[in-house]
């Protein structure tokens, strides 16, 4: 081992590091300024030299397959240590030459067409509703949560996302919304039930869509909210409001002009839009290829130049835009701890190595909205630049009178899961 102890030493100074190494020999980092404190034991003497071309893959699979154990702490504080301390790991000329290489071929892998796009939406949301409904919240929101003053509770503020982007939407009783990946339902029938509009939610997940479907039938639903096993470039109607959550991030680079054009020619004269994304505060990345190849292929998060340049090119007015920091960050630390609780039921579907990949995935993203570049913004767009009030005070009575109407169906909507499974 010659380039791991160099880069141990370098750059981990808050917090501690204990290493064992492959020969039994062990070394102690850090210990400047206080942090996690985490012991690793690494069993593979050839790590050394795949850390050295890609760290961001080899070391998640190191700990995935057992050749790299986590002795004291757990792989969040593990993770949580190497984010204090990002800014000391540099990347070395190796590194700096495959993200270019890399970067060169971004565009090819994130070619999203019609049947890709199938494919990867099924790798990730047909796990098995079973597997999601364990850690998400009652209303299965797999999104960034919004987290009011006060609020303690996933549901809440899940509850209060939707709300927050029904009042957004300055929805009319009556009005025709599209849904772009509606999921497992939960935002398509808020509206309906809480704002009285029609809704089509759309989505490649076959498993997802037979949630949604049942969840319609037995809240009485299923006449004002249709849900479609469509791609979004496939949908042809004019809608007088159109809300995508977390939908962008499974576009690609090569169509985020696709999806804009899209958005608009779906819209009324007077319709309004909402798209809620992950981004980051840095200028246009790589998706990391952890995450590429093990939890979201085809997947990038745009950066918020790239996606204001393509709505600029589709002639959109960009009414507001709103930048959500940490909200993200909470709604990851609440699935981790869920997860957490039910590590064992995951192994018994799954297996072990899946539940280290999940305990990588959710900690690492729950790093990057804490102490890393990303965040989540909501572009509100629109054909006509008075489709909604000049001033954003209108936003807050609606979300009050949406928040009274709630009362009356909220727990009817949460429940309707229960039976849909």
């Amino acid at each position: 081992m010659r380039f791991l102890p160099r880069i141990f030493k370098k750059a981990i100074r808050t917090g501690r590091l204990d290493v064992t190494w492959p020969d039994g020999t062990s070394t102690a980092y850090g210990g400047e300024g206080p942090g996690p404190e985490v012991a690793i034991r690494i069993t593979d003497p050839g790590l050394d030299r795949k850390i050295l071309f890609n760290p961001e893959l080899a070391a998640p699979e190191a700990y995935m397959d057992g050749r790299l154990v986590v002795e004291k702490g757990t792989v969040h504080d593990f993770i949580t240590l190497f984010f204090v301390n990002r800014p000391r790991f540099d990347l070395t000329p190796t590194q700096i030459f495959w993200k270019g290489v890399l970067r060169r071929f971004r565009r090819l892998m994130q070619h999203n067409p019609i049947s890709r796009a199938r494919k990867n939406a099924h790798h990730h949301y047909d796990l098995g509703n079973a597997f999601y409904r364990l850690w998400l919240d009652r209303d299965m929101q797999y999104s960034c949560a919004y987290w009011e003053p006060g609020a303690e509770t996933l549901e809440e503020a899940q509850t209060a996302k939707k709300r927050h982007i029904a009042a957004k939407l300055a929805l009319e009783p009556g009005q025709r919304v599209l849904d772009i990946g509606c999921g497992w339902g939960g935002m398509a029938l808020y509206l309906a039930a809480v704002a009285d509009v029609r809704v089509v939610g759309v989505t490649l997940a076959e498993e997802q869509l037979k949630v949604a479907r049942r969840r319609a039938e037995a809240l009485g639903l299923a006449d004002k909210v249709e849900f479609r096993l469509q791609d979004y470039r496939e949908v042809t109607e004019t809608f007088d409001r159109v809300v995508s959550v977390g939908m962008l991030e499974h576009v690609g680079i090569s169509y985020l002009d696709t999806y804009f054009l899209n958005v608009r020619d779906r819209l009324a004269p007077d319709g309004v839009a909402l798209i809620h994304s992950i981004s980051s505060n840095t200028p246009p990345g790589l998706t990391s290829p952890f995450l590429r190849k093990y939890i979201f292929p085809g997947g990038y998060a745009p950066s918020m130049s790239e996606a204001f340049g393509s709505v600029e090119r589709s002639g959109l007015w960009t009414l507001d835009c709103e930048v959500w920091r940490t909200h993200y960050a909470d709604t990851l630390k609440a699935w981790r701890e869920r997860f957490e609780a039910v590590r064992g039921e995951a192994i018994e579907m799954f297996d072990e190595r899946f539940a280290r990949m999940w305990d990588i995935y959710l900690s690492a993203c729950e790093g990057a909205f804490r102490h890393g570049s990303s965040c989540v913004f909501q572009f509100q767009l629109a054909r006509n630049r008075e489709a909604v009030p000049r001033h954003r005070d209108y936003i807050q009575p609606a979300r009050e009178a949406l928040k009274a109407r709630e009362s009356q169906v909220l727990e009817r909507l949460l429940a309707s899961t229960e039976g849909a499974f």
